[in-house]
């Protein structure tokens, strides 16, 4: 027998809008961290004249390490190291300065025109190894 469907009780409904709320303000701490980001990366690259590339490897922790990279696969800046809204890194990326065994996810911005596919695979390996 066909069920008419009851009004949402108003907790239910109270409990969706603050997951609603949560949601969006989620949303909008991750737009904003992928700015920083590319401010960042184009700060970088500004202060890196040989940079072809940003080498970006983000930590399980939140920190960021990021250093621009020439057509060679070699440096061209030093590695900086940040945390989004932060006054500094983390204790733990201060003691072991970002181990690997902690990274969440790397990868290379590429400044426009990108190097070829196959160069840029070859720079992804020398810099950042298999992967």
């Amino acid at each position: 027998m066909f069920r008419a469907r009851e009004a949402p009780s108003r907790e239910n409904y109270s409990f969706q809008k603050k997951m609603s709320q949560k949601k969006d303000k989620e949303q909008r701490r991750l737009v904003e961290a992928a700015k920083t980001e590319l401010a960042m990366i184009e700060g970088i690259l500004e202060g890196s004249p040989d940079g072809i590339g940003v080498v970006v490897v983000r930590m399980q922790c939140g920190c960021r390490k990021m250093a621009a990279v020439t057509e060679d696969g070699e440096p061209a800046s030093k590695v900086i190291m940040y945390r989004d809204q932060a006054a500094s890194i983390c204790p733990l990326c201060q003691a072991d300065n970002g181990a690997y065994q902690r990274v969440a996810e790397s990868f290379i911005h590429w400044v426009e025109p990108a190097p070829e596919a196959e160069r840029q695979e070859l720079i992804y390996h020398k810099v950042l190894g298999e992967g």
